[in-house]
């Protein structure tokens, strides 16, 4: 099961009672962020305008390539270790709106992993040290570290072999 805090809502759905959740503004200035963002070729100015801007915690040298969007509505939920690659047009979501609830998760993307393109990461997820997400995955739940993992949804396809030394 997913990391993820329930809120209940009545009435209209919760994405039609969204700005109940967070302000206009903030959603705005997310967006502004997020859109320049996207286009910016030098991974250490992505890095900077998110760390700055919308609060997230990005380590050394990790790279979001073009196109990749950061949950708008709870970006400072995200945790991106060092070195790790995040591939073209992948979503990464702290978020979900429901008919009768909304949902937030913290995502944690350890180090040195790899996400290909277009693939989607749902809140409350953790993917650990070293892990490869193959390209166009739905992750709906935890990686293990040093995992090789894809699909819709994301399954274990080869776990990292433990090397004994004597």
């Amino acid at each position: 099961m997913r990391r993820t805090e329930r809120f209940a809502v009545e009435g209209a759905n919760s994405l039609w009672q969204l700005y109940k959740t967070i302000s206009f503004w903030r959603a705005f200035r997310n967006t502004a962020v997020i859109v320049i963002g996207r286009y910016i070729p030098f991974p250490s100015w992505k890095n900077w305008l998110f760390r700055t801007f919308l609060g997230m915690k990005i380590g050394e040298q990790a790279a979001l390539a073009f196109m990749v969007v950061p949950d708008i509505l709870y970006p400072e939920k995200i945790t991106i270790g060092s070195n790790s690659i995040i591939g073209y047009n992948t979503t990464i979501l702290a978020h979900e709106y429901l008919i009768d609830e909304y949902r937030i998760g913290e995502v944690e993307i350890g180090s040195n992993v790899m996400i290909g393109a277009n693939s989607t990461i749902l809140p409350g997820v953790k993917i650990g040290d070293g892990a490869v997400v193959s390209a166009a995955s739905l992750v709906i739940r935890d990686v293990p570290a040093g995992a090789f993992v894809g699909g819709n949804p994301a399954k274990v396809i080869r776990l990292k072999e433990r090397v004994n030394h004597v």
